[in-house]
């Protein structure tokens, strides 16, 4: 779970039994952090990627895109 709204978040804090600690980290936090929720375990986690030539061509923000990922995807042979 990421950065959630918060009728979202009352949501899932009701249906998952996620305590105000856990909800801290799904409430207007940064990209790459969030709660991972594994069985009767809910993890936070902070993933730092460093933005080098693999970051750009996997982000989702459009404005970082890489030139090259238009390239890769090609159908032209």
């Amino acid at each position: 779970m990421l950065n959630q709204a918060a009728t979202d978040r009352a949501e899932l804090a009701r249906l998952l039994n996620i305590s105000d600690n856990q909800l801290s980290y799904i409430t207007n936090v940064d990209f790459g952090r969030g709660l991972i929720k594994c069985g009767s375990a809910i993890v936070p986690f902070m993933d730092v990627f460093p933005k080098n030539r693999l970051y750009k061509l996997m982000t989702t923000k459009l404005s970082e895109r890489s030139d090259e990922v238009p390239a890769l995807f090609s159908t032209a042979r």
